[in-house]
């Protein structure tokens, strides 16, 4: 599937940080391109759409994944941008990257993928898989896997954990006690843009 694999900096001095996709900071503060630094007034079309943006590249998406996303959360009853965020906040990957294990998503997922994490005991390696409440995200009983999760421990993206996690470092298990609270959302962004964005696509 198409994921984005270029210049992430490019991203980050375009649509601001994206604690997900990478650590870096760019050294120039305005954004890339040749009028970057003669930027003019942006419609409200442009501010929804660089929301939404925010979200695809954060959590590494494709379009057609984020919309499934967004048509998800709108059957569910309450806020539907509050219920997006936390869809995306429970998948595997996401959970991964939160609980220190890798220090960014697109680092999480490869751990994934490469079929380095267990949900219950059990290797899943399908990083858009939903974490429930009361589930158990460990470290594959193998060498290389134990070896690759204590290195990225050692620099975790975040110092603090989100109250809905818990996580032990000697045994590298962690519980997923709820599901995310809205101010533990480390993504600086408008969710409810988000949702008008896709609103005036249908």
């Amino acid at each position: 599937m198409s994921r984005y694999r270029g210049p992430r900096l490019r991203i980050t001095r375009r649509l601001g940080e994206l604690p997900g996709l990478t650590r870096k900071s760019a050294r120039r503060s305005y954004p890339p391109g040749q009028h970057g630094q003669n930027r003019k007034k942006r419609s409200e079309y442009a501010i929804r759409l660089e929301e939404k943006q925010k979200l695809r590249f954060n959590y590494g998406l494709t379009e057609k994944q984020l919309l499934r996303y967004v048509r998800k959360a709108r059957r569910v009853t309450g806020s539907t941008g509050q219920v997006l965020l936390q869809l995306l906040e429970m998948r595997l990957d996401n959970t991964v990257f939160r609980l220190g294990m890798a220090p960014t998503i697109p680092a999480a997922r490869q751990l994934v993928n490469h079929g380095h994490i267990t949900v219950n005991g059990r290797v899943v390696n399908i990083p858009s898989y939903q974490c429930r409440p009361g589930e158990v995200i460990g470290v594959r009983n193998r060498e290389a896997s134990r070896k690759l999760v204590e290195a990225n421990l050692q620099d975790p993206g975040f110092a603090n954990l989100p109250s809905h996690l818990e996580f032990d470092k000697n045994t590298l298990v962690g519980k997923v006690n709820g599901v995310i609270e809205r101010e533990w959302v480390a993504l600086n962004i408008n969710e409810l843009l988000v949702v008008e964005y896709y609103s005036r696509q249908a």
